[in-house]
């Protein structure tokens, strides 16, 4: 994920194109209902944030909603939405796994190279863990291997021991952008690598590359994926503006349907069958149906808001969740001064916080979708 969060300068200017966009591809998010399946925003809760936010995560035994929000994990109940509390002290976290077999949870810490082992039960941090990559970005748990997945955009990834934190191996990718991954839970993790348009397979005991499979000119710069294990499907969201369903098997792309501009994450919910696109470009989610293992209806496109391009879903209540913030509506001048700003610090060696100096101080929320 490489779009509005606490960025390096020269970077952070980039985190713009998400909003720019927010009135282009319109044609695809207006196909299908408006209410797809009854899913409609039921919920708007306010957060705290000043340093961006990344990935969201579930831990659904433990009915808690994880919230990436810069320095700190934030923690809710999936149920209430109350504040539970914060994993704190991070540096550019991005995302979560969790291990409830072991009572761990990790986070990936861009800022820092770094995972930040902690407590499920209390969220207090167990331990820091330095990992031979660098900017850890996209995180998951394999529950097969009990390993903790990291990828990054520099051609790495890694894996780490979920039981005692120790970093079991590295992977030299076949591409320089990896994005988010999927578990199979028979011990084969799926990654996207954006950089060069492809899906990878993964042994993850054996930490070797088994596939590496073309997805272009169908899809694009993949970036959101999930995985429905049973069919073996892989739902992948392509910056063409298109959801590919690509079968984990044979590494074919057996269906695309039309989704919205800047998607960053995709779920996939057994229980309903229904494939999701958080699409932060125009603020949709589009949701498609998988009707068998080779065919897909595409049933709408939710209305969240613009920026919304991360999610989680619940599958025990099959609510949806997106978060994003409200955008300053800034001058031409004003975006002069903050690109030399962000220009001195980089001569300085240091960084700049693009995202908070772009969005109306206190405006971060969740939305929370439902049927």
């Amino acid at each position: 994920m490489s779009k509005l969060r606490l960025v390096v300068v020269g970077v952070g200017v980039a985190a713009l194109g998400l909003w720019a966009v927010a009135q282009s591809s319109m044609r695809a998010a207006m196909q299908g209902s408006s209410r797809p399946d009854g899913y409609h925003v039921v919920q708007k809760v306010p957060l705290p944030n000043k340093g961006g936010w990344d990935y969201l995560g579930i831990d659904e035994p433990a009915q808690r909603l994880y919230v990436s929000a810069g320095s700190q994990e934030d923690v809710l109940n999936a149920r209430t939405l109350q504040m539970v509390g914060a994993v704190r002290g991070l540096a550019g976290t991005h995302g979560v796994a969790i291990s409830d077999k072991d009572n761990h949870g990790f986070t990936s810490n861009g800022g820092s190279q770094s995972f930040t082992e902690f407590d499920l039960k209390t969220l207090k941090t167990i331990k820091q863990i330095p990992v031979p990559i660098r900017a850890p970005d996209g995180i998951i748990y394999d529950p097969a291997t009990d390993r903790i997945f990291a990828f990054n955009h520099d051609s790495h990834a890694v894996a780490v021991d979920a039981k005692t934190g120790d970093v079991v191996g590295t992977i030299l990718l076949p591409a320089k952008a990896a994005e988010y991954a999927a578990a199979d839970g028979e011990g084969h993790v799926y990654d996207n690598l954006e950089s060069s348009s492809q899906e990878i397979e993964i042994d993850a005991r054996s930490l070797k590359i088994l596939h590496v499979w073309n997805l272009a000119p169908r899809c694009t710069h993949p970036s959101g994926l999930a995985m429905d294990t049973q069919s073996r499907r892989l739902f992948i969201g392509c910056h063409n503006n298109v959801m590919a369903i690509l079968n984990a098997d044979t590494g074919q792309i057996v269906a695309t349907e039309p989704i919205g501009s800047g998607v960053d994450a995709n779920r996939f919910d057994p229980g309903t069958r229904l494939a999701f696109s958080s699409n932060g470009g125009n603020g949709t989610i589009t949701v498609v149906h998988e009707d068998s293992p080779n065919h897909y209806t595409l049933v709408g496109n939710v209305a969240t808001e613009a920026g919304a391009r991360t999610m989680e879903v619940d599958t025990e209540t099959h609510t949806l969740f997106t978060v994003t913030a409200t955008r300053r509506h800034l001058t031409q001048q004003q975006m002069a001064n903050l690109r030399k700003e962000a220009a001195a610090a980089r001569g300085r060696g240091g960084r700049f916080n693009f995202f908070a100096r772009m969005i109306v101080p206190n405006s971060f929320h969740l939305i929370v979708v439902k049927q």
